[in-house]
């Protein structure tokens, strides 16, 4: 996989990614949800094997909102994930993948009438979840 050494924390960090291959992770997530289950690991220790695990195509990195951090997800053994959209709520935080012909035929449209490429890793809607909406949050 990556080189260097195996150790305890990296196989943590690999560990609850993998528990939790559906969502995304912050390095401040992932740091906190370690010392929740009272293992202890370095934010620098994160952000380096976070780095190897992208390298190696094991995890994907995102930048969600514009000057906020880097978000991470487990992306399997393929070495090349697929690219989708990302819906995330204004209420509840929630982040969404969608993976939809009809976003497809957008970003293909935009391609071929506009010449432009859209990066899917960086393409956020932000709108109410349906839970949100259907509480009424704004």
């Amino acid at each position: 996989m990556e080189s260097g050494y195996k150790t305890r924390q990296r196989e943590q960090i690999l560990q609850l990614l993998l528990a939790h291959q559906e969502e995304h992770f912050s390095v401040d997530r992932i740091v906190d949800c370690l010392r929740a289950q009272q293992q202890q690991v370095g934010r620098s220790t994160v952000y380096r094997y976070l780095e190897k695990l992208v390298q190696a195509g094991k995890v994907r990195k995102y930048y969600i909102e514009e000057g906020a951090g880097a978000c991470y997800q487990y992306a399997g053994e393929q070495s090349s994930c697929h690219e989708h959209f990302h819906l995330k709520c204004t209420s509840c935080g929630r982040l969404i993948h969608v993976e939809c012909n009809y976003l497809e035929q957008v970003s293909e449209h935009v391609l071929a009438h506009h010449s432009f490429t859209i990066d899917h890793t960086k393409t956020v809607l932000y709108g109410l979840c349906a839970d949100c909406a259907a509480r009424g949050r704004a």
